[in-house]
């Protein structure tokens, strides 16, 4: 019995271990994306789910990593911040600041931004005075609006979908169209980009026109199993499809971050923060065949 009570003891003592050492670390994770679409290589770090931690001082290991990967630009799926009653967003916009003095930075809201936005009765102006903030800094805010960046041929999307389809327990059918109302037509001629937060709808952004969705919001499964992947959404989903990786449909392809921080769970196992870095680059062989190639 005391052998037993040992192997217990042991086992949660390492479960703790790795617990602890994932909440507070994360790992840069690279893709590539390809399209005949894009007018030059051009590099996107993807920022989601920070929920206000900070790795370091003023988050200066973050602030290091994406340096080093040397992006063109900055682009958040949402959740900087979390919205809780005095939780704050201190980290969040310092963050922020100190991107938007070397990079150009585009912010999209998660379902917290929204939420603080929304319940002003709840939250104040915490929200009013997160954008003002952002905006004194040249951030430039996608709240189901378009930036064109031409010097690669892009379109940059932000969406924000009703809170509703964010509800536990099942999935709110999204009607034909939705997209569209919200955000306007997808782009054909440029490669399109949707910061969309809820990855659970890639197939109506991808028939809404995404040339690439990048998302966040499930945290990667919070804890990750061998062979099995995440194993629960903030939906309450046991195993969802959309944990964290590249995935594609229709022509599409979404980037789904696993986020870097946490919120009312406060547990990461087996399942570190991720910086997501998105390498995309003309396809040159379609531009060739095009009679675009140079």
């Amino acid at each position: 019995m005391r052998y037993l009570l040992t192997v217990c003891f042991l086992i949660a003592l390492y479960g703790i271990g790795v617990i602890v050492r994932d909440m507070n670390r994360f790992v840069v994770v690279p893709y590539e994306v390809t399209s005949k679409k894009l007018k030059r290589k051009y590099t996107i770090v993807m920022l989601s789910d920070l929920h206000n931690k900070s790795f370091g001082k003023k988050n200066e290991k973050l602030l290091s990593a994406i340096a080093a990967c040397h992006p063109d630009s900055i682009m958040t799926a949402g959740d900087m911040y979390t919205s809780k009653a005095g939780a704050g967003f201190d980290n969040a916009l310092a963050l922020l600041k100190a991107l938007s003095e070397r990079y150009p930075v585009y912010v999209s809201n998660g379902n917290h931004e929204q939420k603080t936005k929304e319940q002003t009765a709840v939250f104040g102006s915490l929200y009013q005075t997160y954008m003002e903030k952002l905006k004194g800094w040249g951030v430039v805010s996608l709240v189901n609006e378009h930036v064109i960046l031409p010097e690669a041929n892009l379109d940059v999307c932000g969406l924000q979908i009703g809170r509703e389809y964010f509800r536990h327990f099942q999935k709110k059918e999204m009607p034909e169209g939705y997209v569209d109302r919200l955000a306007g037509k997808a782009s054909r001629d440029r490669f399109q980009i949707l910061l969309a937060h809820n990855p659970v709808y890639f197939n109506e952004y991808a028939a809404w026109g995404a040339d690439l969705v990048l998302s966040g919001h499930v945290h990667g499964g919070i804890v990750r199993l061998p062979g099995l992947g995440g194993v629960v959404s903030p939906s309450a989903t046991l195993f969802p499809k959309y944990d964290g990786g590249k995935f594609t449909e229709k022509g599409s392809v979404m980037i789904l971050g696993r986020g870097l921080g946490t919120h009312t769970l406060p547990v990461r196992m087996w399942n570190p923060g991720e910086l997501v870095v998105v390498t995309l680059l003309p396809d040159k062989e379609d531009q060739k065949k095009d009679g675009n190639y140079s």
